[in-house]
């Protein structure tokens, strides 16, 4: 992962996509006001599909469409009301970003969902997911990359400081390499997808971005080493689904310079410790796998858990300031 993006050192916190509510303007103004060394762009799912995390992807596909059916987002023949809707909707989310971000140098964050997860969400024709189509996949995985290339371009023109930072949504990664994602009758899953053909599309998508791609899934069980061989510099997740089988991999990630991105504040509504109480169970980890105490800072990105779509407004402000006070403590007491 490069200097040019993250100083040495410096500690950070950022979010990890969505928000509460349905105003970009207000949205804006809180993650970029909090977050003033590394904003992200706002998600607000609540207005609706087409602002939800598949529908706003979708909107991003070169030559390939999709439409709202009761069962979820379907492929069509060409752009409908929904995609214009998640079209626009992203459009009106870039204005307010751009607005809040005059003067701005620094990484700045924006969010899409990766092929394996759109390939489980998006559904054929026939009605069973693009995931059991491996021609589908492959369509998929290119209209996706070829979007996302003229969506960081469209980023970096209206925020021209920023050296973006691409994030991909993945929460189903790892139900797609077990198998686990069940058919549109439901009687049955899609058999599991091979480990490199997994690899090989997600490291086609990362190509698109000349900065640093993260990928992030709040599920448990995240593949460490896979998402660093496809060429992933950071990896988001939920610290508190992580079990003794991931210490091996996570203190691998770090020694070989791969920042994690560590979910430790809670992403729905609660009581909130003392930020220096947030980040004990990462200086405990660190301890336990014999890694230098003051490699905390430039390895860790403080993160809430996962998406804050369901926290209440008040909360949500609360969580992601938490994070930024969270972060500054771990790098004034690494021990």
């Amino acid at each position: 992962m490069s200097d040019v993006v993250w100083d040495p050192g410096q500690a950070l916190a950022t979010g990890v996509g969505s928000m509460p509510g349905g105003d970009a303007r207000e949205a804006a103004r809180t993650v970029t006001g909090t977050f003033e060394d590394f904003p992200h762009l706002p998600e607000l799912p609540a207005r609706g599909p087409g602002a939800d995390m598949i529908g706003r992807t979708i909107g991003l596909l070169v030559e390939m469409y999709a439409h709202v059916e009761p069962s979820g987002w379907r492929v069509s023949d060409r752009p409908g009301r929904d995609t214009r809707r998640a079209r626009s909707w992203l459009g009106e989310d870039l204005d307010a970003l751009e607005e809040f971000t005059q003067g701005y140098e620094g990484p700045l964050k924006v969010q899409a969902v990766g092929p394996w997860t759109l390939a489980a969400a998006l559904e054929l024709r026939n009605g069973e997911a693009a995931l059991g189509d491996q021609g589908a996949c492959r369509d998929l995985a290119g209209s996706l990359a070829e979007g996302l290339g003229a969506h960081l371009a469209e980023v970096r023109r209206r925020v021209p400081g920023a050296q973006v930072v691409l994030q991909l949504d993945e929460p189903s990664l790892t139900a797609v390499l077990r198998g686990r994602i069940r058919s549109a009758s439901g009687y049955r899953t899609h058999r599991a997808v091979d480990r490199q053909l997994v690899e090989s599309a997600l490291r086609d998508v990362m190509d698109v971005s000349d900065g640093p791609v993260v990928v992030h899934s709040c599920a448990p069980e995240v593949p460490f080493a896979l998402l660093r061989r496809a060429g992933a510099a950071g990896v988001s997740f939920d610290f508190g689904l992580l079990t003794e089988r991931d210490e091996e991999a996570i203190g691998e990630a770090v020694e070989g310079g791969t920042r994690l991105f560590a979910g430790v504040v809670a992403s729905t509504d609660g009581p909130l410790s003392d930020p220096a109480g947030s980040v004990m169970g990462v200086r405990t980890l660190w301890r336990r796998l014999g890694l230098n105490p003051g490699t905390l800072a430039e390895s860790l990105v403080i993160t809430p858990s996962c998406g804050l779509a369901g926290a209440s407004p008040a909360y949500a402000r609360a969580a992601l300031a938490h994070c930024v006070r969270a972060a500054r403590s771990l790098a004034d007491n690494p021990e």
